[in-house]
C-alpha cells in the first residue's frame, strides 16, 4: 500500500525494485479471516447483555416485593383484606370509615355466596373474613381438615317461629304441623327452637347436629315436617301448616317482619353458641394486634347501630365473648361434628 509520508509518492528506484523482488521470492503475506472470532464475540456480548437485563428486572421485582412486604399490615400500601357477603351494607361502609379514622386501612372484599371465603382465607388471599357463625366454621374445618379460628364475635341473629294462623305458642294445638328448614345449618337450630318452646321432646340432649330422627314423636306436642328453607315461608299459606321456623334470609321475602315472630330462641343461652357470628383468621394470626383492634372497631356503637338496623333491630350483640371463649366453643362444636359423622 502507498505510504502517506508527507504526501510524497514512494521512490520507484532500483532499491525499491530489489525489495519487491525479495518479497516476491518468499511467501506472500496472507490476510487472516476474523469472521468466526467476531461472531463468537458478538454472541458473548449478547448473552452478557441479556443476563444483565434479567438481573436488573429481578432486582427491581425483588425491590418492589420487599417494599410491599415492608409496608405494615393495615397501612395504605398493605390494607387488611376482609371477605364478606354484602360489602356495601351500611355496617361495612361505617366500619371502613372508622377503621381509617383510627389509622387502619381495610379492603372489604365482596363475595356473592358463602362457599369461597374460607378457602380464600386459608390460601392467604384474605386476612380475615366475617360472614359465618361458629357452626358453619366448624363444619368447614372438620370437612376440610383446616384450623381457621374465631377472634371476635359480632352478633347473634335469633331464629323465629312464624304463623299466619295463631298469634302465640299457646294457641298451637297437639298434633299441629310445624315446618322447619331441612338444611344442615338451620335444621338442628329450628328443632332447638321448638324444644325450648315446649313443642317437641328429644330422645337425647340437643346438639347443633340434631335431626328430626332425634325427636321423640310420642312425647312431642306437634308434628315436624322438614322443607327447603325457601319453601318454609310459603308453607304458612297452607292451612295444614300451623307455623314454621323461618331463617332470617327469607323473612322479608315472605312479607314478614322479624318482630312478627311468635317465638324465637334465646341468644344468651348455651344452645345459641353455635350461631355466634364471628371474625375469622388463620390460626397463626389469632393474636395479631391489628386484627383484634379491627374487631373492637366493628363492635363499636356506630358500626353496631348500622348492623342492627340492617337486621330489622333483631340482632343481639356478641361483643361480650372473648376470643378464647369463642375458640373453646368452636372446639366443642367440632367435636360434636366429628361424633355425628
Amino acid at each position: 500500500m502507498a505510504d502517506t509520508n508527507n504526501g510524497k509518492e514512494p521512490d520507484t528506484g532500483k532499491a525499491q525494485d530489489g525489495a519487491n523482488s525479495l518479497a516476491l521470492e518468499g511467501d506472500a503475506p496472507k490476510r487472516e479471516s476474523h469472521t468466526a472470532r467476531n461472531i463468537i464475540i458478538a454472541l458473548v456480548v449478547l448473552v452478557l447483555v441479556a443476563v444483565g437485563v434479567i438481573v436488573a428486572v429481578r432486582r427491581n421485582s425483588s425491590n418492589a416485593s420487599t417494599s410491599a412486604a415492608a409496608a405494615a399490615k393495615g397501612t395504605k400500601d398493605n390494607p387488611v383484606k376482609i371477605g364478606v357477603v354484602g360489602a356495601t351494607d351500611p355496617q361495612w361502609v361505617e366500619f371502613k370509615q372508622e377503621a381509617e379514622a383510627q389509622g387502619i386501612y381495610v379492603d372489604i372484599v365482596d363475595f356473592q355466596d358463602y362457599t369461597s371465603e374460607n378457602p380464600a382465607l386459608d390460601a392467604g388471599d384474605l386476612d380475615l373474613n366475617e360472614f359465618q357463625h361458629l357452626l358453619y366454621l366448624a363444619n368447614y374445618n372438620v370437612s376440610n381438615n383446616k384450623d381457621l379460628q374465631p377472634i371476635g364475635g359480632t352478633a347473634i341473629f335469633p331464629l323465629g317461629l312464624y304463623s299466619k294462623q295463631v298469634s302465640s305458642v299457646s294457641d298451637i294445638k297437639a298434633g299441629d304441623t310445624i315446618a322447619i328448614p331441612n338444611d344442615e345449618t338451620n335444621q338442628a337450630r329450628a328443632i332447638g327452637v321448638l324444644e325450648s318452646a315446649g313443642l317437641v321432646t328429644l330422645k337425647s340432649e340437643w346438639t347443633a347436629f340434631t335431626t328430626p330422627d332425634d325427636i321423640d314423636t310420642d312425647k312431642s306436642v306437634v308434628k315436624v315436617t322438614a322443607l327447603k328453607a325457601e319453601q318454609v315461608a310459603n308453607s304458612l299459606g297452607d292451612p295444614t301448616v300451623t307455623a314454621g321456623v323461618i331463617n332470617n334470609d327469607y323473612v322479608s321475602d315472605a312479607g314478614l317482619d322479624p318482630n312478627d315472630a311468635i317465638y324465637h330462641d334465646d341468644a344468651s343461652s348455651e344452645n345459641a353458641h353455635p350461631y355466634i357470628n364471628v371474625f375469622v383468621s388463620r390460626k397463626e394470626d389469632v393474636n395479631n394486634e391489628t386484627y383484634l383492634k379491627l374487631v373492637k372497631i366493628f363492635q363499636s356503637d356506630g358500626v353496631w347501630q348500622k348492623l342492627n338496623e340492617q337486621s330489622g333491630n333483631t340482632a343481639v350483640s356478641a361483643s361480650g365473648f372473648t376470643a378464647d371463649e369463642l375458640q373453646q366453643y368452636l372446639a366443642k362444636i367440632e367435636e360434636d361434628a366429628r361424633n355425628s359423622q
